[in-house]
């Protein structure tokens, strides 16, 4: 089993940045997809960015594309995900998700089989 916990969320005003970090443990061999997902009040949990198992390809909702970068080190079994130019519309809990999977990393949260804890991003205007 995969173990995932997030961190870096916080509260910030609009514009700032933020970098959430998700540190894996467990059975974290090299062929995990990796996606971070957000729940927000009101709305489906959704993918905003996700990355293949070696970095190869990575995905972006479009309400975030060109916002927000989502990088791997497998070395450090860590997943990123860089915010820029964050908006009151960001806040929501986001979830570090795993798929132990070698094709594109799932734009489908439904696809994913172990969830971190999340944690919570509030941008204030």
């Amino acid at each position: 089993q995969v173990l995932l916990v997030e961190s870096g969320g916080g509260l910030v005003q609009a514009g700032d940045s933020l970098r959430l970090s998700c540190a894996a443990s467990g059975r974290t061999n090299s062929g995990y997809a990796m996606g971070w997902c957000r729940q927000a009040p009101g709305k489906e949990r959704e993918v905003v960015a996700s990355i293949r198992w070696d970095g190869g390809t990575t995905d972006y909702a479009d309400s975030v594309k060109g916002r927000f970068t989502i990088s791997r080190d497998n070395a450090k079994n860590t997943v990123y995900l860089q915010m820029n130019s964050l908006k009151p519309e960001d806040t929501a809990v986001y979830y570090c998700a795993a798929k132990y999977m070698y094709g594109r990393a799932p734009i489908d949260p439904n696809e994913y089989d172990y969830w971190g804890q999340g944690t919570q991003v509030t941008v204030s205007s």
